[in-house]
């Protein structure tokens, strides 16, 4: 299978169709900081050993999970998620700059996407913004490194159409990117701007729903 570029403005899937959770509210993906380290923790921490298996390569204890979120440089990499209506992340995305090299830069993506949530399109789309967030930083190539088995990661390298190399039950998956252009740049700016202001809607709905949970009486809250 050769590489695929994707072409100046074209990203990974068709924009205007909008990915759902629950089928109620469009898949929106909000660029985290430093700020929600301890919702990155309870994500991958909620993750069983499974998962944690297709999403690390190998079942990681919680104090490993732990020395990772707490690591993760927000000024070096850029981290994606997805919340639902409790402010929990459903789906995390890391995206990793590789030192370049002879000039080409490369970032490498992890997924990972809570069992409840899954089969919404939550990973594609975490791997849609990557790309365009990619795209606008001057990296040539997304990398993805994954066991065979992880069923998510391969949809998304197949839907992609990257290139992909296996050996020994794992898999390595290569996607060309075009330059940026002023469709990829708008593309990623208004995505971001919808995404902050579902997350300040979703806030706003939390803190309102908790404030007058307080006010009703016991018997009744519970």
């Amino acid at each position: 299978m050769s590489k695929t570029t994707v072409r100046a403005g074209e990203p990974i899937a068709r924009p205007d169709r909008a990915l759902r959770v629950g089928g109620l509210a469009p898949v929106l993906v909000r660029e985290l900081g430093a700020k929600d380290r301890e919702r990155l923790l309870a994500h991958f921490l909620g993750l069983g050993e499974d998962d944690r298996l297709l999403r690390f390569g190998q079942i990681v204890p919680d104090h490993v999970i732990e020395h990772y979120v707490h690591a993760i440089d927000f000024y070096r990499d850029t981290v994606f998620g997805v919340f639902n209506r409790e402010l929990e992340l459903v789906g995390v995305a890391h995206l990793a700059y590789l030192p370049a090299q002879d000039g080409e830069r490369t970032a490498e993506f992890g997924v990972s996407v809570v069992e409840s949530a899954r089969g919404q399109g939550i990973g594609t789309k975490l791997f849609e913004r990557a790309a365009i967030r990619s795209r606008n930083t001057h990296v040539s190539t997304l990398y993805m490194h994954c066991l065979s088995r992880n069923r998510t990661m391969m949809h998304i390298a197949r839907k992609a159409g990257m290139r992909i190399e296996r050996a020994y039950g794992e898999a390595d998956a290569y996607l060309t990117l075009a330059p940026a252009d002023q469709s990829s740049i708008l593309t990623e700016m208004l995505e971001e701007q919808a995404a902050a202001l579902d997350y300040a809607l979703k806030r706003h709905a939390h803190q309102t729903s908790t404030l007058l949970e307080s006010l009703l009486p016991v018997e009744l809250a519970a």
